[in-house]
């Protein structure tokens, strides 16, 4: 779970427009469920919680409607709760 929210992070960094196509084909496949799913899964693994949601950052990045539709995607997900569980788990 940890390195394939690391991978898909890596996948999806950028801002330019081939980085904005690969975040798509990533929320598309289902990244931003089974990242959610990697978060609630393992709630107590460090690792897992810090990779998991920097891959949510970056698969749900931009401002365009794409972007904001990736947002909407991941709250309906259940991202919102397992992203604050994790900052409450792992404070530091």
């Amino acid at each position: 779970q940890q390195f394939g929210c690391l991978a898909m992070n890596n996948v999806c960094a950028g801002t330019d427009a081939a980085a904005l196509v690969r975040k798509q084909r990533a929320a598309d496949a289902g990244g931003i469920e089974v990242a959610v799913a990697a978060l609630q899964a393992h709630p107590q693994v460090a690792e897992v919680q810090e990779e998991g949601c920097a891959a949510l950052v970056n698969v749900c990045s931009g401002a365009d409607g794409a972007g904001r539709a990736r947002k909407q995607r991941a709250a309906d997900a259940g991202a919102i709760e397992a992203l604050v569980v994790a900052m409450q788990a792992h404070p530091q």
